[in-house]
């Protein structure tokens, strides 16, 4: 009876008898079924973002040991592409006045923040479409070297990311402006803003990774990496031999 009863209060607890909305029921671990699948999703995607900047960073002096240009230091922006990278971070403060609107039930707010959001990522979509043509006019395209495949590759999805994440501001404001959304659809809302979040943290990484820092550093770290990459090897077998 008792199991009965706590049954039917967990089933029950899904149900907004405000407005007529019956809510997805909680999962075990007391998050929403579709919040969870979204962090599952985002822990998918971290390891196939890591994947390729780890594939960057192996890559990115290569085509400087091979003789074949350009290269990095000749035609990466920093000043441009730091406006491009604040541009998408304030758009996570929009993203976050959007949630904080719905849950207040703030419908003009809503529509503010997510129009805003959608515009400043479209803007950041332009400002990349233009880095790559000027790339392209330099000479610098996926099959030029191993440094334009790489980089193209990366920033190339984080791109497809960001205008997934657009379209995906878009309907919600089109749903919005048809009345669709509500206080009690403020999960939809939080949902949207868990991704566009993650492909904001992915654009600081890759900004860091790919634009700030020294390249002349990172062929150092790969030169101490060879050489002591042997001797940490002899190291680890005579302790297993040891340990044996």
């Amino acid at each position: 009876m008792a199991q009965a009863l706590e049954l039917e209060r967990t089933h029950g607890a899904g149900h907004d008898a405000g407005d007529g909305h019956a809510d997805h029921p909680p999962t075990s671990t007391g998050l929403d079924h579709r919040k969870l699948l979204m962090w599952a999703f985002l822990a998918s995607d971290c390891m196939f973002f890591g994947s390729l900047i780890a594939t960057y960073m192996i890559y990115r002096g290569r085509s400087e040991s091979l003789g074949t240009g350009p290269f990095p230091h000749e035609i990466l922006d920093i000043p441009y592409t730091s406006v491009s990278a604040f541009v998408l971070l304030m758009s996570s403060l929009t993203m976050v006045l959007a949630l904080a609107a719905i849950q207040r039930n703030d419908q003009r707010g809503l529509r503010i923040w997510l129009f805003a959001t959608a515009l400043l990522g479209s803007i950041f979509l332009g400002g990349q479409y233009f880095e790559f043509s000027e790339f392209v006019h330099e000479g610098l395209t996926l099959q030029t070297n191993m440094f334009g495949a790489s980089f193209f590759t990366l920033t190339g999805f984080h791109g497809t990311h960001v205008t997934i994440g657009v379209i995906w501001l878009i309907t919600l404001l089109f749903i919005s402006l048809r009345g669709g959304l509500n206080a009690g659809d403020s999960l939809d809302v939080e949902i949207a803003g868990l991704y566009w979040h993650f492909v904001d943290i992915v654009w600081i990484v890759i900004f860091t990774l790919v634009y700030l820092i020294p390249y002349d550093v990172v062929e150092e770290a790969e030169e101490a990496a060879a050489t002591l990459g042997p001797a940490v090897a002899i190291f680890g077998q005579r302790l297993i031999g040891l340990v044996g």
